[in-house]
């Protein structure tokens, strides 16, 4: 599925399922989101090849001009959904592409018969808190997130 969208006729993008073709600009937008987090085992190429293959049809990518300007990994387990590494290029931002994609991806998670969908920002990303706030996402205060590290290699690397 591709979209065409043009927002306040200021930049007209697409969006279109991500695939493992889009694998190297998406990577490249990662490293230049400031505090991204990385992980070197999860976000490899191999990682993201892995998440693709389990979820073929629900992660997308917004493109301008044939660049990649904005990502979301997207999946689920059957159950839930979640969102993974939403970005949009800085230059690209406040202009209704971020919540296209939120959109996009909820949907494509509906076809999925999925009805439930969460996503981790971290206490530090006051952009990224706020954008999901004000885009009607519910700020759970009743659960602790809990993690465990199964393989020590897998480390997270934050953009400067």
């Amino acid at each position: 599925m591709t979209v065409d969208m043009a927002v306040e006729n200021t930049i007209d993008y697409t969006l279109s399922v991500m695939t493992m073709e889009d694998y190297d600009e998406v990577y490249h937008l990662w490293m230049q989101i400031h505090g991204f987090g990385i992980r070197t085992m999860d976000d490899s190429r191999e990682g993201i090849e892995r998440f693709i293959r389990r979820n073929p049809t629900t992660s997308v990518v917004a493109r301008c001009q044939g660049k990649v300007i904005g990502a979301i990994l997207c999946g689920h387990d059957g159950r839930r959904g979640c969102l993974y590494h939403v970005c949009v290029a800085e230059q690209y931002r406040k202009h209704g592409i971020g919540k296209a994609m939120a959109v996009w991806c909820m949907k494509a998670l509906q076809e999925e018969q999925i009805n439930k969908v969460s996503l981790i920002a971290f206490k530090s990303n006051e952009l990224g808190n706020r954008f999901w706030k004000e885009s009607g996402w519910e700020f759970r205060e009743d659960l602790n997130y809990y993690d465990f590290t199964l393989n020590d290699n897998n480390i997270t690397r934050f953009n400067e």
